[in-house]
């Protein structure tokens, strides 16, 4: 299987993890493995990288991209937000760094029988893993208009979500929305002419909100923050790429609640809550693609690299 990646913001991403050679490193979305194979030349022969992915492909795609580097990488199936367990599993307790690089890859857009893609007509499936019970067919179907309105405002951040799900509840009365074309219709039908015609895809923001609901990918984002900060060595970092307003808040917040967790008023003199700071945040605004990257990789316009670095604690 040709598991086509470009990997973004690969050079800030390196400098981000600030590299050591023989250290241990987790890539916590292996995905095409572009990160992971400048990481592992990096780290050596005596250094471990720890490849996490939720989609299989990906695993099968990264072990035989990787496959002069074996000796030195351990790939695991699982959810980055198991990162804990997987690294305990494999006897490792700390770590000198990890990367997180969220959102849907290259590869998954293009298997059309995934159905992540608007441009390709395909079953309603969306999971990134396909052990998970939950499919966009699901959400579109079996879930109530009220719920659908809401996955498609706050995930999707799209004004005429209400109109959608009205569309979508009326739709399926008549018969089961099943494949994406399909539901690419319904929502065209729902937003006014006027607004189809301005801005990008008028199934972008839907899609995106389905997606993020099928695979809970904010809803374990503050918890993987957490834990990979707990599993970090003193001045290990963590850096995390997100591609949306939504992700990004959580991280830039998280790591704000991090770095200055005192929850004293402002008016005490000295703090007395006991709660120390556990990072230095490396990136006050986060890192962007330059223009050459945004020329060669147009997916890279919307990403963002965050990075925070774990205190050595007294």
């Amino acid at each position: 299987m040709n598991f086509v990646h470009i990997p973004v913001l690969l050079n800030e991403s390196l400098q981000g993890l600030n590299i050591k050679k023989g250290g241990i490193y987790v890539d916590g979305t292996i995905g095409g493995a572009g990160h992971s194979k400048e990481i592992a030349k990096l780290i050596g022969l005596e250094g471990i990288l720890i490849g996490i992915d939720q989609d299989i492909n990906a695993i099968n795609a990264a072990k035989e991209k990787l496959s002069d580097y074996r000796d030195s990488i351990k790939l695991i199936n699982d959810n980055f937000k198991n990162m804990k367990a997987v690294t305990q599993n494999l006897g490792i307790n700390e770590v000198d760094g990890i990367l997180l690089d969220l959102g849907v890859s290259s590869h998954q857009l293009d298997e059309e029988e995934r159905g992540f893609s608007y441009m390709k007509d395909a079953a309603l499936d969306m999971r990134m893993d396909r052990r998970n019970p939950l499919t966009a067919e699901i959400i579109v179907n079996d879930w109530s208009e009220q719920e659908i309105f809401k996955v498609i405002r706050d995930y999707g951040e799209e004004r005429w979500a209400k109109r959608i799900a009205e569309f979508i509840g009326r739709e399926r009365q008549n018969q089961r929305i099943t494949n994406t074309h399909k539901l690419v219709e319904v929502i065209k039908n729902a937003i006014p002419a006027p607004a189809r015609r301005e801005g990008p895809h008028p199934a972008k923001r839907t899609f995106q909100a389905l997606r993020i609901a099928v695979n809970d990918e904010l809803g374990i984002l503050e918890k993987t923050i957490r834990d990979g900060i707990s599993l970090l060595k003193p001045n290990g970092r963590l850096c995390i790429i997100t591609f949306h307003s939504l992700e990004d808040r959580i991280v830039k917040t998280v790591f704000n609640k991090l770095e200055k967790p005192c929850t004293c008023p402002p008016k005490f003199p000295q703090c007395i809550c006991g709660q120390v700071p556990l990072i230095k945040v490396i990136t006050r605004k986060p890192i962007t693609a330059n223009d050459k990257e945004l020329e060669e990789n147009p997916r890279s316009r919307s990403a963002k690299l965050r990075v925070a670095q774990r205190l050595v604690l007294n």
